[in-house]
């Protein structure tokens, strides 16, 4: 159960991501935008909508756990949290830090996840990579820590 509780911290993880065309303070927008969308996804509880802002060959580094590579474990990842009895998350992008090319970005943040399990509740601090998939903004790594 401990798996369960650290692992979809990392969901969280504001992952939105960068673009080919625009300056930096538009693809800075176009991230927060996108986070903003994958938030929502994540309070629908929409795993293939949660996990389409992840890139093919993403990783996400959980706390304490192995390394959770590529889409399909991904998405197992999500929807084996999203089974955890009254699990909850949310997330705030406290910052967006974009190449002067526009290429690369990454974002931080903080996260907090809860379920009715125990009455547990973690906080976390969060920091996303973030890439390109067909000129769209995918996640293509996220990690997190407790705190």
């Amino acid at each position: 159960m401990k798996h369960l509780l650290l692992l979809p911290v990392a969901l969280l993880l504001a992952c939105a991501s960068c673009a080919s065309a625009g300056s930096p303070v538009d693809v800075r927008a176009r991230i927060l935008q996108l986070d903003a969308e994958w938030s929502e996804a994540a309070q629908g509880r929409d795993v293939d909508r949660i996990v389409s802002y992840w890139a093919d060959d993403a990783t996400v580094l959980p706390p304490g756990s192995p390394p959770v590579v590529g889409k399909p474990a991904i998405r197992e990842f999500v929807a084996k949290s999203f089974q955890t009895p009254g699990f909850r998350i949310s997330w705030k992008t406290n910052d967006v830090v974009v190449s002067a090319s526009g290429d690369f970005a990454y974002a931080t943040g903080t996260t907090t996840a809860s379920n009715s399990y125990r009455g547990n509740r973690m906080e976390g601090s969060a920091r996303g990579g973030l890439g390109e998939l067909d000129g769209e903004p995918r996640c293509v790594s996220d990690s997190c820590r407790a705190v």
